[in-house]
C-alpha cells in the first residue's frame, strides 16, 4: 500500500489492479501510437518512427533466423515484435518515477506466458499433427516412453513458471531498488542506475522474446530437430 501513494495513479485509487490495468492501458496506448505513426504515411525514405520500428523489425527477424531460419522467423514476427513493444513499454515505464511497471505484476507476466504456451503448442499441433506433436513427448525411444512422457508434460508446465516469475521477479525489483534509492537520494544523485535498470528493460524484453522464439521453433521444427 505505501508504494502506491508515490504512484500518480495512486491519488485517483489505491486499488492494485486498477493502478496496474491503467498502466496496461497507458504501455497500450503508447503501442498504439507508434504503430499508427510508422504506418500511417509509409514512404520510401522512411521518417524517424517508421525507420525505428523498421529497424526493431528487422531486429527481431535476424533473432529468430539464428533460432528458426528466416523464413519462420517472418512468419512469428507480427507475435514476437507486439510481446517485445508491450514488454519492453511495460519495464520502462516503471523507471519514471510516478508510474508502476505492469510487468511487476505476476498476473500480467502469467497472462503473456500463457498466450505465449498456448499459442505455440497450438502451432506445434497445427503443424505436425495432434498425434505427431504429442508422440513427440514420448521421446524418440519406445521402452523410455512412460517415463519421458510425463517429464516432458512437466517441462512445458514449467515453461509458465519460468516466463512469468523471470519477468516478474527482475522487474518487480527493480521498481523496488528505484523506490528506496529515490527515498533515499535527491532525484539527480541516482541518475547512473537509471541507465542500469534501462538496460535491464531492454534484456528482460530480449531473454522473453528469445525464449518464445525457441519454444515455438521447438514445437513447429520437430523433424528438424531429429
Amino acid at each position: 500500500m505505501a508504494d502506491r501513494l508515490f504512484l500518480y495513479l495512486g491519488t485517483i485509487s489505491h486499488d492494485h489492479v486498477f493502478i496496474i490495468l491503467a498502466h496496461v492501458a497507458i504501455v497500450v496506448a503508447i503501442v498504439l501510437f507508434l504503430a499508427r505513426s510508422a504506418t500511417k504515411s509509409m514512404e520510401l525514405v522512411p521518417g524517424n518512427t517508421q525507420n525505428v520500428l523498421e529497424a526493431y523489425l528487422q531486429g527481431v527477424i535476424s533473432m529468430g533466423s539464428d533460432v528458426m531460419g528466416e523464413v519462420k522467423a517472418r512468419k512469428y514476427v507480427p507475435l514476437i515484435a507486439t510481446l517485445g513493444l508491450l514488454v519492453f513499454f511495460s519495464n520502462l515505464i516503471g523507471i519514471i518515477p510516478g508510474f508502476e511497471s505492469p510487468t511487476s505484476d505476476i498476473n500480467f507476466t502469467l497472462s503473456l506466458a500463457l498466450i505465449v504456451f498456448i499459442y505455440y503448442n497450438y502451432e506445434g499441433i497445427r503443424e505436425n499433427g495432434l498425434k505427431n506433436y504429442f508422440a513427440h513427448f514420448a521421446g524418440p525411444v519406445a521402452w523410455l516412453a512412460p517415463l519421458m512422457f510425463p517429464i516432458e508434460i512437466i517441462s512445458h508446465i514449467s515453461r509458465i513458471i519460468s516466463l512469468s516469475f523471470r519477468l516478474f521477479g527482475n522487474i518487480k525489483g527493480d521498481d523496488l531498488f528505484l523506490l528506496v534509492l529515490l527515498m533515499l537520494a535527491p532525484w539527480l544523485v541516482p541518475l547512473p542506475a537509471f541507465f542500469i535498470l534501462l538496460f535491464m528493460a531492454f534484456l528482460q524484453t530480449f531473454i522473453f522474446m528469445i525464449l518464445t522464439y525457441v519454444y515455438l521453433a521447438g514445437a513447429v521444427m520437430m523433424e528438424e530437430e531429429h
